[in-house]
């Protein structure tokens, strides 16, 4: 008798987009290389039968090797063979148990994971959908979930004694307007610079005003999106911020139109910057994005964090969905994971990027470039290779998975249109099926006063990405920067930044490699990627990505001294908790090294004169097609 087990047939899913590239798992009855289920094979043998040998024949004795004779027909016994029938199938059934959560990664084999059988065993309880109820990633080990030094680290941003309070400092008849641009995470770096910028030149603020007519077409202002009150009181000690531009005789002061280049250094302001203002009075600096160097004295820097992690806060409306998102996360699972996935079709076209996708793609994504006309020719398999290219859903998927996350799990995608659409995000949500989005979460009411404003959707966005327990960036853009400060800032949450040019050999070979070595390959690859403190070395990355100079570390559970990551500042932590800076050099401090200029771009004043003196007419559309930055700037705006 002959009983085979068999895994039921799964059907398969449709290609991406019918590109031309690597076998999917889900579309591969052998995923990643691996072996399918092995067929069961069942021979029940009869026992020894006692009749006595015939006249003339010898004794048989039993077959070497454990085979046995097969029991005549005549004679089965039919009770013992289903019984040994179900004993088999109970070893297989068992053997199933004991097979790893990650051994074969597709989404429709998830209720083989053994978490999920043995809640099941425990309660057997089935929801009336006929899902498992209660089954989520709890089981998973918090290591991934959380660093395990992260709470040896947080936020200080405190200023030291030397820091004067404002009303000091400022002086009258000085004025500072900036004008920001981009998207919301590019203006964002504008007003953080642009507070220190008033604070360096001792002068008064006007609260910035936000790029309503660049890619993103928002008409939102700055009191649409942030809390201006909130912010005006908080940093009343640094900086003096005035609502409105100064009048006199009952007019609007006409500013003086100026711009400076990138990363421009304390030193650059005083030289550059001064000496207009104390002839004009009101300085209106535009294209305010990045115009202010990261080689800052320690306590400029602190007031950086003040600004971007205290101060800029957003209003009631957008704060008060974006929590009713993030509690109907928490409703359906203890952990979640929120994906900026960054496919949008103007990400890939401005990134030159090829994903497969034939002629259709090519032709596609040429036409979306040829509305920057200044962009050169990339070679899109040499981006690919060399990491400058963000990853495919399904690829964000597959490095999940292999980092051990498991099906269960759910993601949060902040995202805007998805090239492909559904077909380019069916392999995610396959891997993936407990997907969201701020659509799927909130209703066409709730979401209906914030549809028409790119920078609001980014915001309700940006709060439920720094809520998340794992934030996956899909690129190095804006929001990823600031949301990866910002989560070191607050306990050194867990970010995961794909190492793509280590995955990308990797995804290119995956077809011929087991699951298990591809998964041991990927932790590899993505150690220093994971949101751990020290990834990154005191002094290295980008600030608002790494605000080194105000985050803390404990030396020890009983010591009130606190050891700066920079190595080269310390706070003592009194019993009141106040924080007293020592060893810290009197403000302001510029060394040679920030006023020799290296860290600004070309500087186009040839004038020798110092100073960089706009004569542009008023309407900064215009200014934005002037050349010499054209490039620079889409690319800050496409990477927000």
């Amino acid at each position: 008798m002959m009983t085979t087990v068999n895994e039921p047939h799964r059907p398969s899913r449709p290609p991406l987009l019918g590109w031309a590239r690597p076998m999917h798992p889900l579309n591969n009855p052998t995923p990643l290389g691996r072996p399918g289920p092995p067929t069961a094979v069942v021979t029940l043998s009869c026992p020894r039968h006692r009749r006595p040998p015939q006249m003339g024949q010898p004794r048989r004795r039993g077959y070497p090797h454990g085979r046995h004779r097969r029991c005549p027909r005549r004679i089965a016994l039919p009770a013992t063979g289903v019984a040994l029938l179900f004993l088999a199938v109970s070893l297989l059934f068992i053997s199933l148990l004991s097979a790893p959560p990650l051994a074969d990664p597709r989404p429709d084999l998830a209720s083989s994971s053994s978490t999920s059988r043995r809640f099941l065993r425990r309660h057997p309880t089935h929801g009336s959908s006929g899902e498992l109820e209660g089954s989520e990633s709890s089981d998973i080990p918090d290591s991934i979930w959380r660093s395990k030094l992260a709470s040896n680290f947080y936020g200080c941003s405190n200023s030291s004694s030397n820091f004067v309070d404002s009303r000091v400092t400022t002086q009258p008849d000085r004025y500072l307007i900036v004008v920001t641009n981009g998207g919301l995470n590019q203006q964002r770096t504008g007003i953080v610079d642009a507070v220190v910028a008033a604070r360096i030149l001792n002068a008064t603020l006007v609260v910035p005003k936000l790029d309503q007519t660049s890619f993103w077409k928002d008409s939102s202002n700055f009191s649409e999106i942030f809390d201006m009150d909130w912010f005006i009181s908080f940093l009343a000690k640094d900086v003096n911020i005035i609502k409105e531009p100064p009048e006199k005789g009952g007019k609007a002061m006409k500013p003086y139109k100026m711009r400076v280049p990138r990363k421009c250094t304390p030193r650059c302001y005083l030289n550059r910057v001064l000496p207009a203002m104390l002839k004009k009075h009101v300085i209106r600096m535009t294209k305010y994005d990045y115009r202010l160097s990261n080689k800052l004295d320690t306590d400029l820097q602190k007031l950086r964090c003040r600004v971007n992690y205290h101060a800029l806060r957003f209003t009631e409306l957008i704060q008060e969905l974006a929590e009713k998102l993030i509690q109907r996360m928490r409703e359906k699972s203890r952990y979640f994971i929120a994906l900026h996935l960054r496919f949008e079709p103007d990400m890939l076209a401005f990134s030159g990027c090829y994903y497969g996708g034939g002629e259709k793609e090519r032709r596609e994504l040429a036409a979306i470039r040829r509305r920057w006309r200044t962009l050169h020719i990339r070679d899109p398999e040499k981006g690919r290779r060399q990491g400058r290219c963000p990853l495919t859903p399904e690829e964000v998927g597959l490095m999940l998975r292999a980092l051990g996350y498991r099906s269960d799990a759910h993601i949060y995608v902040a995202s805007g249109e998805i090239y492909g659409g559904e077909d380019t995000l069916a392999p995610l949500k396959a891997l993936f099926p407990n997907f969201h989005t701020k659509e799927t979460l909130s209703s066409q009411e709730e979401l209906a006063p914030f549809l028409k404003f790119s920078s609001r959707m980014a915001a309700i966005d940006f709060i439920v990405c720094d809520e998340s327990d794992v934030f996956v960036a899909n690129n190095i853009g804006n929001m990823a920067k600031i949301l990866s400060g910002r989560r070191r800032y607050f306990g050194h949450k867990r970010t995961i930044r794909p190492n793509a040019k280590q995955l990308y050999p990797l995804f290119m070979k995956r077809g011929n490699m087991s699951w298990d070595a591809f998964a041991s390959q990927v932790q590899t690859v993505q150690k220093g990627y994971m949101g751990e403190p020290m990834e990154i070395a005191p002094g290295r990355g980008e600030f608002h990505a790494n605000p080194a100079a105000c985050i803390c570390e404990k030396t020890s559970s009983n010591s009130v001294v606190a050891k700066l990551i920079s190595g080269h500042n310390q706070e003592i932590v009194n019993d009141t908790g106040i924080r007293k800076t020592i060893g810290r050099p009197p403000y302001p401090v510029y060394t040679d090294e920030e006023a020799d200029g290296s860290d600004t771009e070309d500087d186009p004043d040839t004038s020798g004169r110092g100073e960089i003196i706009d004569t542009e007419p008023d309407d900064d559309s215009v200014v934005r097609q002037e050349e010499p930055e054209l490039e620079p700037e889409l690319e800050e705006i496409l990477s927000d």
